[in-house]
């Protein structure tokens, strides 16, 4: 297997012995057998033709990019439009990020969570958060039982967040202290109770919901938390088309069926094929550069920068930039990074890292705005020459 010349820094043995390794034993390759869980329904076109010799980079690839294009078809049973937001929930996923969401009411947020959960066949717990949703409402608790020799002991009652994919609905409404229920969950996938820490079930995915029209009566997540969501989505309204293909299919009487696609296995072993997936050096600079860039007191962020962002994004944003690269390039069947997967999760992985100030509000201008100019006008790294 080649590696790409842009990626001529990682060892292509090393490359393949890592999937090799992936490969033969996590899942060993067995005749007429697919490395992901196929559904007993799936269409024989889709399944990938596997030999008696161990699978290559290039089949695992492919049968990872099919199996993706047949979540999103599955989805969209259900979910019409939202390609963008699709996308990146996928990319997330893919590299046990968390992702929140916002838009108005009626975008079908939380339908979406839903069903992504059951085409993945994993645990699904919905958390509506209200102003009175106190932290072991989410975590759980410990009860005082009394067994039959009438001794008495505490048992742990796990919490909803003991799930595979957690929704919590209306994050924001909620105060501060339940919203820091979620912080050590998020970062270890653990949680603390008492004197006893709980492992959480993996994969473990949280997807909050926010709706940004209304502030009275909400709590606006800390920056500590917004910094533990990989994504900052924005769901936006359908375009007319849309509107009329959900008008027409949501008045009918018949509802969609959706199939599984993934078991919470396959989804753990894709995300170890995920992060496998290479990246140059040359990739590297550029993030570290573009994430630069954003903070007002670097040397190299440009003069609007200065004048228009109070602070900007710190390393875990390069992190999640590559995580996200990563995930671009395997659902488009490549192993290794360009700069344009890591353009494609820019502004969602940065608009909620960079705080703009009072001169940026008075001449229009958002976070999503410098973001793209700072794309835009921050050039690529120099590559460097061959020496004979």
């Amino acid at each position: 297997m080649l590696i790409p010349c842009h990626a001529t820094h990682v060892n292509p043995r090393l490359a393949v012995l890592r999937i090799t390794t992936f490969n033969l034993s996590r899942l060993p390759p067995r005749p007429g057998k697919s490395i992901l869980k196929v559904p007993p329904d799936h269409p024989e076109d889709c399944r990938v033709s596997t030999a008696s010799r161990p699978k290559t980079l290039d089949d695992i690839l492919v049968e990872f990019s099919q199996h993706r294009k047949l979540m999103q078809e599955e989805l969209q049973k259900v979910i019409v439009g939202q390609n963008d937001v699709i996308e990146q929930l996928f990319a997330a996923i893919f590299t046990r990020g968390h992702c929140l969401l916002e838009g108005v009411p009626g975008l079908a947020k939380t339908l979406m969570v839903s069903t992504l959960a059951r085409i993945l066949d994993v645990g699904f717990k919905r958390v509506q958060f209200t102003p009175d949703l106190m932290p072991s409402d989410i975590t759980g608790t410990n009860v005082l039982e009394e067994d039959e020799a009438g001794r008495r002991n505490f048992r742990f009652v796990e919490g909803p967040i003991f799930t595979n994919i957690l929704l919590a609905d209306e994050i924001n409404r909620t105060p501060p202290k339940t919203q820091a229920a979620l912080l050590q969950a998020m970062q270890e996938r653990e949680v603390s109770v008492g004197q006893e820490t709980y492992q959480l079930p993996d994969p473990f995915f949280t997807i909050a919901t926010q709706n940004p029209i209304e502030q009275e009566g909400t709590y606006p997540l800390p920056e500590a938390q917004l910094d533990r969501f990989m994504f900052n989505i924005k769901v936006g309204y359908p375009s007319a088309t849309e509107e009329e293909q959900i008008l027409m299919a949501t008045t009918k009487s018949e509802k969609p069926e959706v199939r599984k696609v993934l078991s919470g296995r396959a989804i753990v072993n894709i995300q170890k094929l995920v992060g496998g997936v290479a990246v140059s050096e040359y990739v590297v600079k550029y993030v570290a550069s573009l994430v630069r860039s954003t903070r007002p007191k670097d040397p190299s962020a440009p003069d609007y920068v200065r004048q228009l962002v109070d602070w900007g994004a710190g390393p875990r944003a390069g992190q999640f930039l590559i995580q996200g690269g990563k995930a671009m390039a395997a659902m488009d069947g490549r192993f290794s990074v360009s700069l344009d997967d890591v353009r494609r999760v820019t502004v969602p992985v940065l608009r909620h890292r960079i705080a703009t100030n009072f001169q940026a509000q008075a001449e229009g201008q958002t976070s999503e705005s410098i973001i793209e100019r700072l794309i835009q006008d921050l050039p690529e790294p120099e590559i460097p020459k061959l020496v004979k």
